[in-house]
């Protein structure tokens, strides 16, 4: 792996197995499973994507929906292992991908924090030295004791956001996060994303926001139903996405 770079993508395939049946409940999804009567047909989320993205870059990821981009990341965070290619990365990830991934939402937030702290590898010492900075950045003092189930998605993110970006990860992973929560805390998340890249972190940043990815990434990759159609400065790219998709 060249020493300049976070991560590398070389030639990654990824399959699915979609059920070609439209069935009406579990039960008989589970009887014609059994009965070896589902029939599946394969689908590829990525054909051939290889890039790279050097560290400390802030790198985007457009595409309609379905071009890949979430898949992409998983990849890149190691949540899923691709069909084919390799995946090579560079230092601690944080990856920040589905909403509540890591929470327990019978738990009050208090919990989910050290929780959450725990999946990501930290300490009982260190979340407790960092948890106020954890609660005041998030906003969410008021609702510390209250189970999670309660929460909104944005109130959810903020919790999320403030415990993976406690520290300065040396890749940072954000999937839609920050397309939740009111325009504010958006603003707060940039400000704290553009002063990890002041300490060299990495950030991947899949946004259905373009103007958010213009606004805070140097490069991007552009998607197009999981083959790359297109990589570079920012604004060439997202430019050349926007002409199409209007």
């Amino acid at each position: 792996m060249n020493k300049e770079n976070a991560v590398e993508l070389r030639n990654i395939e990824m399959h699915f197995n979609m059920s070609k049946e439209k069935l009406e409940s579990f039960k008989e999804y589970f009887i014609k499973l059994a009965k070896r009567q589902l029939m599946f047909e394969d689908f590829k989320a990525l054909d051939d994507v290889s890039f790279d993205i050097k560290k400390g870059d802030v790198f985007g990821i457009v595409g309609l929906n379905g071009s890949g981009k979430s898949t992409t990341l998983k990849i890149i965070s190691g949540i899923l292992k691709p069909t084919k290619g390799t995946v090579e990365t560079s230092g601690v990830i944080a990856p920040l991908i589905e909403l509540g991934a890591g929470f327990d939402m019978e738990l009050t937030a208090r919990e989910n924090i050290y929780l959450n702290g725990s999946v990501l590898g930290y300490s009982r010492k260190f979340m407790n030295e960092k948890f106020n900075d954890i609660v005041e950045f998030s906003e969410m003092e008021q609702f510390l004791d209250t189970p999670m189930k309660n929460y909104s998605s944005g109130m959810v993110a903020r919790i999320g956001f403030a415990i993976a970006t406690v520290t300065t990860p040396d890749i940072l992973i954000v999937d839609e996060i920050l397309a939740v929560g009111d325009f504010l805390f958006q603003k707060k998340c940039e400000e704290r994303i553009n002063a990890m890249m002041n300490d060299n972190t990495t950030v991947i940043i899949v946004s259905h926001s373009i103007e958010q990815i213009e606004r805070l990434c140097k490069h991007c990759v552009w998607l197009d139903k999981g083959k790359v159609r297109m990589i570079g400065e920012t604004q060439e790219v997202c430019n050349a996405y926007k002409n199409e998709a209007h």
